[in-house]
């Protein structure tokens, strides 16, 4: 893909800005900002002050192709080059298992059968791509040291709930079936994603487990969302100016799954399921200042009570989306390599 001239100028403005010494990028980004007992960082409040500048917002006012292409482009802000030495290949997922595109991510140097991460990219089941999350698969392939599976589920409104689950786990499926193609070790396929994605992989993880048979090894979680029937106290701390909003999440909330749809269904809101019992171990990033922050938080408290092995780490001073950010800055990267490096682990040692 070409990158458009105007989006080339503005990635070098971005890179500049943060590259600037740190008493100027405070002045830029303003007086630090604390809610709810935590300090956002300056890596998190300089981008959320050039967002602003841009008048760039996550949903456009012109709709869903239109917010699509937006972040198609915007992607090359914040995600920087392409991380190397990482193959991409192409993957044909056949119609039994949906007919969906996939990328396959390949460290450098990886021998043998691997670990599996099958990763659901974000963008409140309406928008964002394998493209938008290029970079996020690339590094946690190389962080982690296993192969990643990008996969393009539908998405709505042209393809409303349950249609992106079905995918999820049909694509799983597809990874362990054919796990030797894959260069995979069966025993070690993990689900992951951030945001809806994560809503996925935490779905997905349910319905292999309570059916018998193949489940996931691990689940990587980067702020879920869990529960589409109530809005949690940290819906309302971080309605507004933190990246996502309240108003974003009613969006596409209303695509994915319009009126008519039980918002209590667990394919939807898995935190609301029976038994969360026999599910694999899990790592659950949160992000302070999100308004997704406390039912992930809860899914993991709900996790832990059913006798599941998991690692909560809040990420404090940073905001919904952090995963995307990796050309900027280094707190972003920072918290991505502390859950590059739990998924590392727990697929070594399975």
């Amino acid at each position: 893909m070409t990158i458009p001239f105007q989006v080339r100028v503005q990635a070098a403005v971005v890179r500049g800005v943060y590259a600037l010494p740190g008493p100027l990028r405070r002045l830029i980004a303003g007086a630090p900002v604390r809610r709810d007992g935590q300090e956002l960082a300056l890596d998190a409040q300089l981008l959320l002050r050039l967002q602003r500048l841009s008048g760039d917002p996550l949903v456009s006012p012109r709709g869903v192709a239109h917010s699509r292409a937006v972040l198609d482009l915007g992607r090359h802000l914040v995600s920087g080059p392409p991380i190397e030495p990482v193959t991409a290949r192409e993957i044909d997922i056949p119609m039994e298992y949906g007919g969906l595109p996939a990328t396959l991510y390949t460290p450098a140097g990886l021998d043998g059968p691997s670990g599996l991460l099958v990763f659901f990219h974000g963008g409140g089941w309406v928008v964002g791509s394998r493209a938008s999350h290029d970079n996020t698969a690339r590094f946690l392939a190389q962080r982690a040291g296993v192969r990643v599976l990008s996969v393009e589920y539908r998405l709505a409104p042209e393809h409303i709930f349950p249609a992106a689950v079905d995918d999820a786990l049909a694509a799983f499926d597809f990874a362990h079936a054919k796990a030797t193609d894959l260069g995979v070790d069966p025993a070690r396929i993990a689900v992951g994603g951030d945001s809806a994605g994560g809503n996925l992989a935490a779905v997905t993880a349910q319905l292999a487990t309570r059916r018998g048979g193949p489940a996931p090894a691990f689940q990587l979680l980067f702020y879920p969302a869990t529960d589409a029937s109530r809005h949690r106290r940290s819906r309302k701390l971080f309605a507004d100016g933190f990246f996502l909003t309240s108003a974003h999440m009613d969006w596409f909330s209303g695509h994915y799954a319009p009126e008519g749809v039980d918002r209590t269904d667990p394919r939807l809101s898995p935190l609301l399921a029976d038994d969360l019992s026999g599910l694999p171990p899990a790592y659950v990033a949160t992000a302070g200042f999100d308004p997704l922050r406390d039912e992930g938080e809860a899914y993991a408290r709900r996790l832990s009570e059913a006798g599941v092995t998991v690692a909560l780490s809040r990420q404090a001073d940073l905001v919904h989306g952090y995963v995307n950010f990796l050309g900027i800055g280094r707190r972003f990267r920072e918290a991505t390599a502390e859950a590059a490096g739990a998924l590392r682990l727990a697929l070594s040692a399975h």
